[in-house]
């Protein structure tokens, strides 16, 4: 049954996820693609919705995965899954906080799990880029296509600005416009 399914796929994700909806990517890309439910490029599209849509990302991805899947009961079967194990964790943490922050294994674990975030966001950040720049692999037609230099020019410009700490929501509206301005560019 897919809607058990979409449950505990995604119970498994939200349970081994440290670090927040980017450090989840590489888990919901794997899962995605092993039982065939949207293509990468499907995926891709709708992180950058997720980005701009109101609500935890974590959740904005399961639910989206979950309607595609299963309609609106796929849609609460994966979001319950990937919210249940976090709410059960905070309700351990909370009936343990004294002893927990008291704990040098737990502040050991917290000093060994940074590294591992780091390193899930990284591959996130990898795995999405190359799905958005380099689809079909990397050649010089990819580098030299129009797309590829307007997406790579509106990643720069992205770049720039949050270098600059322009606020987050002028940077999301302005890349949604540079894109839908590239969109409308003559071929």
């Amino acid at each position: 049954m897919i809607y058990l399914l979409l449950f505990f796929t995604f119970f498994k994700i939200g349970a081994f996820t440290f670090g927040g909806g980017y450090a989840m990517l590489p888990l919901v890309q794997d899962e995605v693609a092993r039982h065939g439910w949207m293509t990468i490029e499907e995926l891709v599209n709708f992180i950058a919705v997720s980005e701009s849509t109101p609500g935890p990302f974590a959740v904005n991805v399961s639910t989206y995965v979950g309607a595609e899947t299963g309609g609106i009961a796929g849609a609460l079967s994966a979001t319950l899954g990937v919210v249940l194990p976090s709410f059960i964790i905070i309700l351990l943490v909370a009936r343990c906080f004294d002893r927990f922050q008291k704990s040098r294994i737990i502040k050991g674990c917290m000093t060994g799990l940074r590294p591992a975030v780091v390193g899930m966001i990284g591959a996130a950040v990898v795995s999405t880029g190359q799905a958005v720049f380099f689809p079909a692999g990397f050649s010089l037609s990819t580098v030299t296509d129009r797309a590829f230099l307007c997406s790579a020019l509106i990643f720069l410009v992205m770049l720039l600005l949050s270098l600059k700490k322009v606020h987050p929501i002028a940077i999301i509206l302005l890349s949604a416009l540079l894109g839908i301005g590239a969109g409308y560019l003559p071929v």
